[in-house]
Order: structure tokens, then C-alpha cells, then sequence
């Protein structure tokens, strides 16, 4: 294994477990958060230290540096990237000014944010050089269990990765195939985007437990009990819709069975199979309220997204559209009025070849 400084920009549950898994195996991490975040960091901030417990590496793990300064993380050749959706434009806004020739930016999960990320530094100039990366989903299943330490409950073994411009997809797994072994790689980041799973499970799954939720303060075990048989037809419809989308931009993705068999979550079979034979998936409680980032990034980020692509291409969306406007009654939010558009992915109005051309070259 050998070793590279790694930035990890973010303070939540990933960021945390992130950081201590790579510091324990041998990078030297420097741990970034976002000035008027900086109180995530403050637990940790004297010692340097965060402890870490699961399945993956444990014990205490060194943090070379912790900082809110983005020029200190820019040092760095590769930044990961593990926040919120919703967070990704404030991100973007304090990174791009710092972008050189030679950045790797994964974001963990993208949710296409790549390409959103990539337009904003191609405006301001910033982009030559750069590669743009992202993944299906989170690297770990896990959580913070104190504001010093975090629990792996699982990893996921077959991360899926989109890069832009493609045309650098086989340098950028070689960059992070240390980081995330079995990483495999997308056809581009479009495809990356429209495979991330959890907007495909969790908008229905947890407005279909809605009551459950507010009842017990999300205290049952929400792929265990809560995908029931009819939240999953819900799920597949859903997913349906969204293999529909990436057909009309020329992808042929895979069921979402298949992908979380391929991340390595469960066995092999159909959706309810894959789930109940999941030890990663049902060690997982619910959310404790319907404000969850499960509706709120993977609605917006997520669904909604997919759901103005489809219109690029007239593919109708039903389900998905339901959700949108149900999710945005319980959330209070207007889930259209926030989504990322194609425009904010820079890709509206391209005909299929002007797109093909531009995913693959950045050109």
C-alpha cells in the first residue's frame, strides 16, 4: 500500500470515517470543513485524533491537519469530497478559486455533482488540468457515534465511479484504486449520476413510512422492517422510470438489485432477496424525523433530477414525479424549485452526439 496526502473536505459522518480510515492506513490526511461549519471540527482539533471502530481499520487514527483554511487542502493532488448534495454549490464556491493542473476532486456521492462542479470551474477559469470524479454512493456504511469518533458498519467493495472528462476515467481509477479497492468505473459521469442508489430507495421508503418515522423517532430498523413488499414495488417503479431516462442518453444501467449485489451489499436476487440477506443494509436504523437528508438531498439531488432529464428527452416519469410533489408537501420544501437542473449540469439542450463529445473530452 503505498502512501499520497489526501484531502477530505467535510466534517460529517463520512468525512470522519473517512479521514480515519485512510490516516490508519498510512495517508496523510488533512481534514477540511467550511469556516461557519468549523464546530464539527473542534472535538478534534486539539489531539488530532479520531477514534474509529467496525469492520474496516480500528483504533486511533492520526489527522496530519485540520483546518478551515481551503488553500491548506488544496495542497493536496487528490480531495475527497463527502457532503451533502445540498452542499456541494458552497463547496464548489470556496474550491474552485484553488483548482490547479493536477486535481483529482472525487465527490462522495456525486449525485452528478461532477458536472455541475466542473461548469462552475470552466466559467471561472479553473478547469484545465483538472479531473472531476464522483461515486454512486458513500464509500462506508457508517456513523458518528461521539463528536471524536466514528463506526464503520460497512464498505462498500465494488464503488462505482464516473469521471470528467471520461477520457480520464483510467488515470482516476488508478489514483483511487488504493483509496476504494474493486473501485470500477462508469462509462462517464452522467451514468455515475443516474446510478446512485439512494435516491432510487429512500424517498419511497421513507415516505411510505412517514408515520412509523414521526411515531417512534425512527426507532426500527428501516430496510429490515420498513422496505416491506409494497415500498419495494414503489422502489422498482422508481427504479423503472430511471433506467428509462439513462436509455433516452444512450446508458443501459443496471437494476438496482444489481447494483447493490455489485457494491457488494447483499446476495444476489431480486430486490427483497438483496435487502433481507443485507448485514450492511439492516444494521441501519430509520431516519428520527422526515427532515433527513433522505428526503432532502435525494428528492432535490436526486429523483427530481433524473425527472427534468427524462423531460430533455420526453421520457414521462410518473412515479418519480409523485414523490417529487408528495416529498415537497411533507418536507416544505419545493423540491422542483430546488433541483439541479440540466442547465446546472451544463448539458441543456445538447443533442445526443454534443453531449457524447462533451462527456467524454470536457470539449
Amino acid at each position: 500500500m503505498s502512501s499520497s496526502r489526501i484531502a477530505v473536505l467535510g466534517g460529517g459522518n463520512t468525512a470522519f470515517a473517512l479521514a480515519a480510515n485512510l490516516s490508519r492506513r498510512g495517508h496523510e490526511i488533512t481534514l477540511w470543513e467550511l469556516p461557519s461549519q468549523a464546530a464539527s471540527l473542534e472535538p478534534i482539533r486539539e489531539r488530532g485524533e479520531i477514534a474509529l471502530d467496525g469492520v474496516a481499520e480500528r483504533g486511533i487514527a492520526r489527522i496530519s491537519r485540520i483546518t478551515t483554511q481551503i488553500a491548506e487542502a488544496a495542497e493536496s493532488d487528490v480531495m475527497l469530497v463527502p457532503v451533502p448534495s445540498y452542499a456541494h454549490r458552497a463547496f464548489a464556491e470556496a474550491l474552485v478559486p484553488h483548482l490547479r493542473e493536477g486535481h483529482l476532486v472525487a465527490l462522495l456521492p456525486g449525485n452528478l455533482g461532477s458536472l455541475q462542479l466542473a461548469r462552475l470551474a470552466r466559467e471561472a477559469g479553473r478547469a484545465d488540468g483538472v479531473v472531476f470524479a464522483e461515486v454512486d454512493t458513500a464509500p462506508y456504511v457508517c456513523r458518528k457515534t461521539a463528536p471524536d469518533r466514528a463506526h464503520i458498519w460497512g464498505v462498500v467493495t465494488g464503488l462505482g465511479l464516473g469521471v470528467f472528462p471520461a477520457v480520464e476515467t483510467d488515470g482516476a481509477v488508478d489514483r483511487l484504486a488504493d483509496l476504494f479497492p474493486g473501485i470500477r468505473p462508469y462509462p462517464n459521469a452522467l451514468a455515475c449520476g443516474l446510478a446512485a442508489t439512494n435516491p432510487i430507495m429512500h424517498p419511497a421508503g421513507v415516505l411510505m413510512n412517514a408515520g412509523r418515522i414521526e411515531r417512534s423517532r425512527g426507532d426500527f430498523y428501516f430496510y429490515e422492517e420498513g422496505v416491506t413488499p409494497a415500498v419495494v414495488r414503489a422502489v422498482k417503479a422508481v427504479d423503472s422510470e430511471r433506467q428509462a431516462v439513462a436509455k433516452a442518453f444512450g446508458l443501459t444501467l443496471d437494476p438496482v438489485e444489481e447494483a447493490y449485489w455489485r457494491g457488494g451489499f447483499g446476495p444476489r436476487g431480486d430486490l427483497w432477496a438483496t435487502i433481507n440477506g443485507s448485514q450492511m443494509l439492516t444494521a441501519l436504523r430509520a431516519p428520527g424525523s422526515m427532515e433527513t437528508r433522505w428526503l432532502t438531498e435525494d428528492i432535490p439531488y436526486g429523483i427530481a433530477t433524473w425527472a427534468l432529464l427524462g423531460r430533455e428527452r420526453g421520457v414521462p416519469t410518473p412515479t418519480i414525479d409523485a414523490l417529487v410533489a408528495l416529498g415537497s408537501v411533507v418536507t416544505g420544501l419545493d423540491c422542483w424549485r430546488t433541483a439541479r437542473t440540466p442547465a446546472d449540469l451544463g448539458i441543456a439542450g445538447m443533442s445526443q452526439d454534443q453531449l457524447a463529445r462533451y462527456l467524454q473530452t470536457g470539449g
